[in-house]
């Protein structure tokens, strides 16, 4: 990691965080799906012998490697995907693994995964009951699924986030979702904010005054939560901690080791990147532009030196109220959200309230 100044973070050097989609294959049909998933393999694929020399060009980040997240899809559709993870930690890297809660996630299964060493797993639980958590999900019996997965997962001590979307209509259950993961020993609640691709289409974003109010509420969580919380696709909740803790009274040395800790600085291209089931490598699985394929390219190559991984790294090039913003080294917005509502990846993310001073000679707006 780079840091330049004390309200700048830049991760030229490595992403914190891989996503590796290694299956568009799934069980569920879920309306969000950024990937818009299917029911069956893609014969484009990565192999597993390409999927292997992968995990070892992964490795060529250094250390400390980034953390791997194997994703789908549900990567449980692969039938080497414990193979896989057992490679992967070998190699050294630190792995977890988001499958989709359906029947696939037996008991066995879990053991396995703990077994083969990965770091932590992952869960999506959109609404407080059955009825919410299945409608998003598209199968019936989805959310009995994932809560007898969470069972296994906890009895295996396997560190486990619970993933919930955040959109107009799952906004109003929040508490209750809060409410539910309070008794499940969770170690992250992560809020997925909705961004316009794939799936996503169909579905309406909360407004940027209910995202502020989100904010604040999730802020004041964050004090007494009995985990971690963290807002993605939504990095201007950085701001508001940011601000809501000077507010507090902590010094800018308090601030900056919390920032480090909260992920302050890292968004799409700038500490995350995003390998396809058929190794396209992207700033995000939300910001479909891709920079390079790893069977061209290694992916420590695309990351460092691709034209639009260093252009997102470059905050001073963003457009709009993102340009001009005093947050924008922490937070930057959203660049998914900024693609998805502008077509520029380096344009304003609409979903943020806060309005920066203006222009010289031009009037103040949102």
């Amino acid at each position: 990691m780079d840091a330049v100044g004390p309200d700048r973070l830049v991760f030229s050097d490595a992403p914190r965080l891989v996503y590796w989609e290694l299956t568009r294959a799934c069980d569920l049909a879920c309306k969000h799906c950024r990937a818009e998933a299917i029911e069956r393999r893609d014969p484009r694929e990565l192999s597993t012998g390409e999927a292997k020399a992968l995990l070892k060009e992964i490795r060529a980040f250094g250390n400390p490697p980034p953390q791997l997240v194997m994703t789908g899809g549900d990567p449980l559709k692969r039938p080497d995907f414990f193979e896989l993870v057992g490679h992967g930690v070998g190699l050294g890297i630190p792995v977890s693994v988001a499958p989709s809660g359906t029947r696939l996630l037996t008991e066995d299964a879990v053991r396995s995964l703990k077994a083969s060493g990965v770091q932590s797993m992952s869960l999506s639980i959109d609404g407080a009951t059955a009825e919410i958590h299945d409608r998003f999900r598209g199968v019936e019996g989805c959310f009995m699924s994932t809560m007898q997965a969470e069972g296994y997962i906890r009895e295996a001590r396997i560190p486990l986030q619970i993933n919930t979307l955040v959109t107009a209509e799952t906004v109003a259950g929040l508490p209750e979702v809060y409410g539910l993961l309070l008794g499940l020993g969770i170690m992250r609640w992560s809020l997925f904010y909705l961004i316009g691709t794939g799936r996503g289409r169909d579905l309406r974003e909360i407004r940027p005054s209910q995202c502020e109010v989100l904010h604040h509420w999730l802020y004041d969580l964050s004090k007494t939560a009995p985990f971690a919380i963290k807002a993605t696709e939504a990095p201007h909740f950085r701001r508001v901690a940011s601000v809501r803790m000077r507010a507090e009274g902590f010094d800018e040395a308090a601030i900056r080791r919390t920032a480090i800790g909260r992920g302050f600085g890292i968004r799409d291209g700038n500490g995350i990147m995003f390998i396809s089931h058929t190794g396209d490598v992207y700033p995000s699985g939300f910001l479909p532009v891709s920079a390079g394929n790893v069977r061209q390219q290694t992916p420590v190559a695309i990351y460092r030196h691709s034209d639009l991984f260093t252009r997102l790294r470059a905050v001073e090039g963003y457009t709009g109220k993102c340009g001009r913003c005093e947050f924008h080294g922490i937070c930057g917005g959203s660049r998914a959200r900024a693609f998805a509502a502008t077509g520029d990846p380096m344009g304003s993310d609409p979903l943020c309230a806060y309005a920066p001073e203006p222009p010289a000679g031009s009037e103040r707006s949102l």
